[in-house]
Parts: C-alpha cells; sequence; structure tokens
C-alpha cells in the first residue's frame, strides 16, 4: 500500500491528500499524540488511530505512509512555543514568566517527552520533528532573552552559566517526574528560578518576590 502511493503521479497523491479537510487531520493529529501520552509510542498503531477516529486505515498510510512520518506531521502541526512573546524588560522577569509559562503544561508536554522515550534515539524523522515542535522554538526564545539581556547590561555575554540556562530550565522539567514522582508545575519552577537560577546569574537581588513577573 505504501509503495504503490509512493510510485502513483504527484497530482493523484495531492488530489487524495486534499480530501482530508485541516480540522479532520487535526483530529488523527491530536488522536496520536492522546496514544502517544497513554500508551507509549510503541504501542501506538495506525489502526488503532484509524478505529478512534473512524477512518480507514488506509486513508491513514495514503497520506503518512508510516508511523513516524505521521507522528513526526503531528508533532510538527500541534507545536505551541510557550516562550515566545515573553519579553518583561529585565532577564529575571523574563525566567519568572518562563517558570510560569512552562508550569502549566508541564505534565502534558512531559508525559509525551517520556512516552515518545528510547524511540526518538532510534529514529532520526521523529527525532527532527520533537527538536523542531517542542525543544528549538523554545530555545531559540531564552536566546532571545539573553540577548537582550546582554543588551540592556544586566549580565556581560561571557557569563560562564549562561549558556547552561536551557538546560537548567529544561532539564528540571523532565527529571522532577523522574525524582519526586509529579510534574515541575509553576509554583516549583519558580522557586527553582528564585533559589537557583537567578543567583547563578548574579541576578539575586532582582526585584520581584517568588511567583511575580
Amino acid at each position: 500500500m505504501t509503495s504503490q502511493a509512493a510510485d502513483e503521479p504527484e497530482t493523484v497523491v495531492a488530489s487524495r491528500r486534499s480530501k482530508i479537510t485541516p480540522q479532520r487531520e487535526q483530529e488523527f493529529f491530536d488522536a496520536v499524540l492522546d496514544q502517544i501520552r497513554e500508551c507509549g509510542y510503541d504501542a501506538l498503531t495506525m489502526e488503532g488511530v484509524a478505529s478512534s477516529t473512524r477512518c480507514s486505515k488506509s486513508t491513514l498510510y495514503r497520506q503518512w505512509k508510516t508511523k513516524p512520518q505521521f507522528v513526526a506531521a503531528a508533532l510538527r502541526a500541534n507545536h505551541c512555543p510557550k516562550f515566545i512573546g515573553i519579553d518583561t524588560g529585565s532577564l529575571a522577569g523574563d525566567l519568572r514568566a518562563v517558570a510560569r509559562t512552562a508550569g502549566e503544561r508541564s505534565d502534558e508536554d512531559t508525559r509525551l517527552l517520556q512516552a515518545l522515550g528510547q524511540s526518538v534515539m532510534q529514529d532520526e524523522e521523529l527525532k527532527l520533528a520533537l527538536r523542531d515542535a517542542l525543544v528549538e522554538p523554545e530555545l531559540e526564545a531564552l536566546r532571545g532573552m539573553v540577548r537582550r539581556a546582554v543588551e540592556r547590561g544586566e549580565i556581560t555575554a561571557d557569563h560562564p552559566v549562561l549558556e547552561f540556562v536551557p538546560a537548567q530550565l529544561l532539564g528540571v522539567l523532565r527529571v522532577r517526574p523522574l525524582l519526586e514522582g509529579c510534574p515541575a508545575d509553576a509554583d516549583y519552577l519558580l522557586r527553582y528560578v528564585e533559589v537557583a537560577l537567578l543567583p547563578a546569574l548574579g541576578l539575586s537581588d532582582a526585584t520581584g518576590p517568588p511567583g511575580t513577573i
């Protein structure tokens, strides 16, 4: 089935693809990511998605050909960068805003990352899709916050902690569920920023009590 779809003229494939409305396509993507969170990537099947969305399995295979391609498309379509647009006027304020924003969806995002697990390391397309959807947009937003802070003179460009800011913020999101069995919610992340990250950056005296933006 997949080879037949690949061998057909591009106009025929495009015609078939056009029959799926954006709303219907989003239903498929939502079903894929929901099943990954609930059962894990390995347990996900095209048949299961077809059943839950009441469509034919052949429809999914014509559109995406393989499970990795399907999941990669779902990740890219559902990406919603959380940190873009944060600009409070200070690096301390930005990091507090990041903590609050990340905490709001930490449980959902962490479950997805954990469910993808080892499969991400074994499939290059899946790994690139994950970076495109969940990692790189947030990294670029954090880099922008740091650049603005340097331009404002809040911190020097060669401060040794700056390169570790993304790893610290994104890493704690992933680690807390493993260590404590609960997500890194907004309260936890705000406290982490106040007592660990800001002091390391030399910004511990920045205005704003814990929990504020």
